[in-house]
């Protein structure tokens, strides 16, 4: 058992993933910035570079934008030729959105170089290191989720 004086508290812990969350966002937006990509738009052509073509919803769900925000990036993105919108074959009401052939090519040159990014980021952790990050976050987020009632 710990001492108190070797217990991290909540709200210490709280102010630790805070701060590590916007500094390694900011090193991700920088390294973006300099591709001509943002970063709404980079974690919609990533989704569906890894799960394929997905309604507008689902990919706002998995990327935790808006309808609004959705749009917005699709519209931008549909205009450089990196995704097209298509009907659903078996129900017209619904809309897939998927990747072009060169957003495909493009999406995965950056991706690539994102994947690169984040291992300079994270070499200095140990294989102990990340695997206690991971399971402790992926824990502390099930908890606020069921906390909250919210999937």
């Amino acid at each position: 058992m710990k001492s108190n004086a070797q217990r991290i508290s909540a709200d210490r812990l709280w102010l630790v993933m805070m701060k590590a969350h916007r500094s390694i966002a900011a090193y991700v937006e920088t390294r973006m910035s300099g591709l001509g990509i943002g970063m709404s738009d980079f974690m919609v052509l990533e989704v569906l570079l890894h799960k394929g073509p997905l309604t507008i919803s689902a990919i706002g769900e998995k990327v935790l934008l808006t309808s609004a925000s959705m749009t917005s990036a699709i519209d931008r993105l549909e205009e450089r030729e990196l995704v097209v919108r298509k009907t659903c074959d078996s129900d017209r009401r619904v809309r897939y959105v998927e990747l072009t052939a060169a957003g495909r090519k493009f999406i995965s040159g950056i991706y690539a170089r994102h994947e690169r990014d984040l291992d300079f980021l994270v070499e200095g952790l140990s294989d102990a290191e990340r695997r206690a990050i991971y399971e402790g976050m992926k824990k502390l987020g099930f908890r606020a989720k069921e906390a909250t009632g919210k999937s």
